[in-house]
């Protein structure tokens, strides 16, 4: 409540002042005295509801007060009180001698509350609305692109991107190419393999360094046990961001393993890992093959020397889940109790971070879920995620 207090006193003085100028200017009181102290009393008695309505009765909407009720409908929207902020927004849009630049600003307000509320298709009429209106465009076009990403409508949101570039000059590529990665995701899930790749190859015309394209098209490729065609996909992905590598190595060990090719699956992930790449998974990844083809004891000292240039928890856990085999009884409980426990804590922490807001998560979304940015959410990195970063 003390913060609405002092976010409403600027309004007070405001209104105050506003008061005090209307006086000056027609030599009589424009506002009742009796009625401006009122509202401030309700202010400093911690009543904000109450000096709300009393400066919105006592402010006649005109050039000199828009301003105030527009930031009035804004701190109704930032408190949650969307209903209020709407009608507010709405009274102003109702006056007919509104100038116009004021009438689009409140326009574009009450189309943020409709956001906010999650009447979307109320706020996307308003933003095509304003979209008409040259200077405002830009802006509209950004809320509507926005807005379509919300409700996962992609083929409108890349519209929306497109325009917007055509527009401003400003290049919407990256997120064209997220959009359209989508598009690609749900024709895979739904089967249309052909519509995905022809998508997939779009995809990257708008952003030759999109990472989760290449990713998409290896998967895709795998799945049609094209290992050839998939290598070459997941071999892009390390140039575009190598930070993703760790997520090209279960769907290719799958496909190479498929096609029996275990000495290109063993070459590829040496090769990774000679370069510090693909982190533990490309490590986890090698240790499983090598010891299905040379035993137990190989494994071991493949995950040790591994280990002493990249530590990691999880390539700790494997270690010790392979010492367990060859333990004696009473050491092996104590191995078991030191693995059940290191896997408990990995159970809690994150896989992925957003390098951009730092949101957490065990799943990767390609677009984060704290700062709303496209390709941001990585696989983490350091002791308890993929190991130490290549340099």
């Amino acid at each position: 409540m003390g913060e609405l207090l002092w976010l409403l006193l600027p309004a007070a003085a405001a209104s105050g002042w506003w008061a005090a100028r209307r006086a000056a200017a027609r030599a009589a009181p424009a506002l009742p005295p009796g009625e401006y102290y009122r509202g401030l009393g309700f202010l400093l008695n911690e009543q904000p509801d109450k000096a709300i309505e009393v400066f919105l009765r006592v402010l006649e909407v005109d050039s000199d007060t828009v301003e105030i009720h527009l930031a009035l409908g804004n701190l109704f929207r930032l408190r949650g009180e969307v209903d209020r902020a709407i009608r507010l927004h709405e009274n102003l849009i109702r006056r007919p001698n509104l100038d116009p630049a004021l009438r689009a600003q409140a326009l574009h307000e009450l189309a943020l509350d409709h956001m906010k509320a999650g009447l979307y298709d109320r706020a996307e009429a308003l933003f095509r609305e304003l979209e008409t209106i040259p200077e405002h465009a830009p802006r509209a076009l950004r809320q509507l692109c926005e807005l379509y990403q919300q409700e996962k409508e992609w083929e409108r949101a890349t519209e929306c991107a497109r325009r917007l570039q055509a527009l401003t000059g400003e290049p919407q590529g990256p997120l064209v190419a997220h959009l359209l990665c989508e598009r690609a995701e749900a024709a895979r899930r739904a089967g249309r393999g052909e519509e995905a790749w022809r998508l997939l190859r779009q995809a990257l015309r708008e952003d030759p360094r999109c990472a989760r394209a290449s990713l998409l098209q290896g998967t895709l490729a795998a799945e049609q046990s094209d290992c050839a065609t998939a290598l070459r996909a997941f071999r892009e992905v390390e140039r575009q961001d190598p930070a993703y590598l760790p997520e090209v190595v279960a769907p290719l060990a799958a496909c190479l393993r498929r096609a029996g090719e275990r000495e290109a699956l063993r070459a590829f992930l040496e090769e990774l890992l000679g370069r510090r790449r693909g982190g533990v998974s490309a490590l986890l990844a090698l240790t499983a093959l090598v010891a299905e083809t040379e035993g137990r004891e190989a494994a071991l000292e493949v995950l040790r020397r591994h280990l002493r240039e990249q530590p990691s928890l999880r390539g700790l856990v494997r270690l010790v889940e392979l010492e367990v085999g060859r333990a004696e009884p009473p050491v092996r409980e104590s191995l078991e109790l030191a693995g059940q426990t290191l896997e408990r804590l990995l159970r809690a922490k994150p896989v992925y971070r957003c390098v951009h807001c730092g949101f957490t998560g065990r799943v990767l979304h390609w677009r984060c879920p704290g700062c709303k940015r496209w390709g941001v959410v990585k696989p983490i990195q350091g002791l308890e995620g993929e190991g130490e970063a290549a340099a």
